[in-house]
């Protein structure tokens, strides 16, 4: 299905070692490729490492002709782009690079409506967005931000890589999750509609004045720690994928969401009865770090996932022991089905579980997924699933 619709578009590329030549395109502009770094944050439990959190977090440049770096996590999951400010004095602000606005000639403050404020304003708009379990508070000035480093370039801010966007300077940031990850904000590429209003949005700014060979962004994260992840924009890398495209229309673009309509899930070719009645959706959210189930669904699925080990092992990853698939039957074009398979190795809790029976006074151990559960609201409805790392290590993405 050709990308150049009107509608925004999602993609999923089975990773492997084939490489596919790149389409070229009209525009003399390249697709620009930023790469990512990885951090693992240990889970302790009971003195004991159970597991990792991850974040993927790549640099992008504010200001000009000085430009100052940042590191930021690319989350489709949001729409607005924070990093700390030179203000928030915390110890959480404190652990990263921290947004000096008197420092950059391209900066200009602003309130929530973009309206140009006086620099030495007493009382500025603030605004509170909340990040998982983490939140942010801040104010706004409206600044250049450079995919590439472009230090000594006009204030203009001509380059291709570079677009005028409204930034949100964080005063306050709390703890979970701000000072455990090394990363110093989160840049939102949800759709334009996701943000509050559309000049925050990187992606649509760019894409709105032509600065892309192709209004296309593509996300690759590696599956092993010797081959860097990264995002391309403008396009995707052809060098990561080993199958045609298979475009899926995203289902209430209104939303800001990269969501596409699910019709099943099924487990060893069981399907769950949740999704029968066709309520089901799921979102591509590069910013969660675990597989997403709807509460209601959650119990079941972790029962149909969970293994029993013989000879009950005193150590074993269960990412290397056999398990059944998750199969995600995502509703493409014309009626036709795009499937998205997940095994074992991919959703897997790399721990075991070692279950005590009092009653023959032995163990056993379980391997078991590892979910997050999703509440429903109104706006997402009551039957989404969110595709996060889990996936996202397993098929390329684009979003279109």
């Amino acid at each position: 299905m050709s990308a150049a619709s009107a509608n925004p578009l999602l993609a999923l590329f089975v990773f492997g070692a084939a490489v596919f030549a790149a389409t070229p395109c009209c525009s003399a502009a390249p697709v620009v490729t930023v790469p990512l770094d990885k951090q693992y944050v240990p889970v302790v439990r009971n003195g004991k490492i159970v597991s990792y959190k991850t974040a993927y977090f790549g640099k992008v440049f504010l200001g000009l002709p000085a430009q100052q770096s940042f590191t930021v996590v690319f989350d489709t999951g949001s729409g607005h782009l924070f990093l700390p400010s030179s203000n928030c004095k915390s110890e959480t602000c404190m652990k990263h690079s921290r947004y000096n606005r008197t420092a950059s000639a391209s900066a200009t403050d602003i309130d929530h409506q973009g309206n140009e404020v006086a620099s030495n304003a007493r009382v500025r708009d603030q605004v509170n967005i909340a990040y998982g379990t983490g939140e942010v508070t801040g104010a706004f000035v409206r600044e250049t931000i450079c995919l590439a480093d472009h230090s000594g370039d006009s204030a203009t801010g001509e380059s291709k890589q570079c677009v005028q966007i409204r930034v949100i300077t964080a005063t306050e940031l709390t703890k979970e999750p701000f000072n455990t990850f090394e990363f110093d904000g989160v840049l939102g590429l949800g759709l334009a509609s996701l943000a509050v209003d559309p000049e925050f949005s990187v992606f649509g700014q760019l894409s709105k004045l032509n600065n892309l060979p192709e209004d296309r962004f593509g996300y690759f994260l590696s599956r092993s720690d010797t081959v860097a992840s990264e995002i391309s924009f403008g396009g995707h890398d052809a060098r990561r994928v080993a199958s045609e495209l298979q475009w899926v229309p995203v289902h209430k673009p209104e939303l800001g969401f990269w969501q596409v309509k699910v019709k099943s899930v099924s487990v060893a070719g069981e399907a769950l009865p949740l999704c029968e009645e066709g309520d089901c959706t799921a979102i591509a959210d590069t910013g969660t770090s675990l597989i997403g189930a709807p509460r209601q669904a959650a119990q079941r699925l972790h029962w149909l996932l969970a293994r029993k080990v013989p000879d009950n092992p005193s150590e074993i990853d269960c990412r290397t022991f056999p398990g059944p698939d998750l199969v995600f039957e995502l509703e493409g074009f014309g009626g036709e089905s795009v499937n998205i398979t997940v095994g074992p190795e991919d959703y897997s809790r790399a721990t075991a579980m070692r279950v005590l029976q009092s009653k023959t006074n032995s163990s056993q151990v379980i391997c078991r997924a590892s979910l997050l559960p999703v509440d429903g609201d109104e706006v997402l409805g009551p039957a989404a699933w969110i595709l996060g790392e889990p996936v996202l290590r397993k098929y390329y993405t684009a979003y279109d």
